[in-house]
């Protein structure tokens, strides 16, 4: 099988994905309404009577923005388990080792205990300290290791990224059980979700995954080198350890904005990657924006699963992707094992 005819399997794979999250729930609409009602928002065509009330606001400003959201933050996190396994050349290395959610959930627990609100910023104030937070553990994990380490060996950038994470966790750890109250806000932040997700937000997620992506995209070819070891691909004239800085701040920048928006998310952005270089091959000109459609479309089922399963109760999107991404995790570990 060819790889355009792959291509096309995953992206009409991504499209009843994304047909799924939005019509299936508590009132179902079919495909062939939500079209109807996309060409009406968007062009202006006529809606049938029968559409234009509930199923119309159901449709364009609950189920539509919660679902491309999913599917941006599932890419996002997929591009970032890319890079990062590529990098680190390690199959379970992801944005979080390096400390990223850890950051990302002390700067929102911080906002929460406060109830500290930016004027400028408004309701992204949660967001913006959640991001600030975990881009800035990602770089001074980076610094640290840096600075022991004038190589900048893989090895040294995973230790200080995993004693970085477990400091950040125990200050974490420290404000919840300071602020009982907020307890259950904090665990259900940490555990992720789409609810409540509006346009705004997708528009944000949309910028930041795209151009992303397609700066991640640009050192496709140095990847490829760099996955032969850092002697090797010094040999082939690339600069490991610019190349590196740049390429873990950037998936950090991605893993970062994701979180900061739906809370911690973890597993995705190991399982996309690896499916992706099973269909793809490792040639990451394909293997990233396969990992991103393939991320998009697994988190989409994923919000689906969670709001679904147990409706009326909708269970924290994390708890799912974990259910099927520990196994994972753990099959990978023996398979490298053995």
């Amino acid at each position: 099988m060819g790889k355009r005819v792959r291509l096309l399997i995953i992206l009409l794979f991504c499209a009843a994905a994304l047909a799924a999250g939005i019509g299936m729930g508590s009132v179902a609409v079919s495909p062939a309404d939500v079209l109807r009602i996309l060409g009406s928002r968007l062009f202006g065509l006529a809606l049938p009577e029968r559409l234009a009330g509930t199923q119309l606001s159901i449709v364009w400003t609950l189920r539509l923005p919660r679902a491309l959201c999913a599917f941006l933050v599932g890419g996002a996190l997929a591009a970032s388990g890319t890079v990062m396994q590529s990098v680190l050349r390690n199959p379970l290395a992801s944005s979080y080792t390096l400390g990223v959610s850890s950051g990302a959930s002390l700067g929102a627990a911080l906002v929460i205990v406060t109830g500290f609100t930016f004027p400028v910023l408004g309701f992204l104030t949660l967001p913006a300290f959640g991001f600030v937070f975990g881009l800035g553990t990602v770089v001074t994990v980076l610094l640290f290791a840096s600075g022991i380490d004038r190589g900048f060996q893989n090895q040294t950038i995973i230790l200080a990224g995993m004693v970085f994470s477990l400091f950040v966790n125990a200050c974490l750890t420290m404000v919840s059980a300071l602020n009982q109250g907020y307890l259950q806000q904090l665990m259900l932040w940490q555990m992720g979700s789409f609810s409540g997700k509006n346009w705004q937000q997708a528009g944000i997620l949309a910028v930041v995954t795209v151009f992303g992506t397609f700066y991640l995209c640009c050192y496709a070819r140095q990847m490829d080198m760099m996955t032969f070891g850092e002697e090797a691909a010094k040999t082939m004239g690339v600069d490991t350890e610019r190349t590196k800085k740049r390429l873990i701040v950037a998936a950090s920048l991605l893993t970062g904005t994701a979180v900061c928006f739906t809370g911690t998310i973890g597993f995705l952005d190991l399982v996309a990657p690896h499916a992706a270089r099973k269909i793809f091959g490792p040639a990451h000109r394909y293997v990233l924006p396969v990992s991103v459609l393939m991320g998009g479309a697994f988190m989409v089922l994923a919000d689906l699963a969670a709001r679904t399963l147990l409706a009326p109760t909708e269970l924290p999107v994390g708890a799912v992707t974990a259910l099927f991404g520990a196994p994972f995790f753990a099959w990978i570990y023996f398979r490298k094992k053995g």
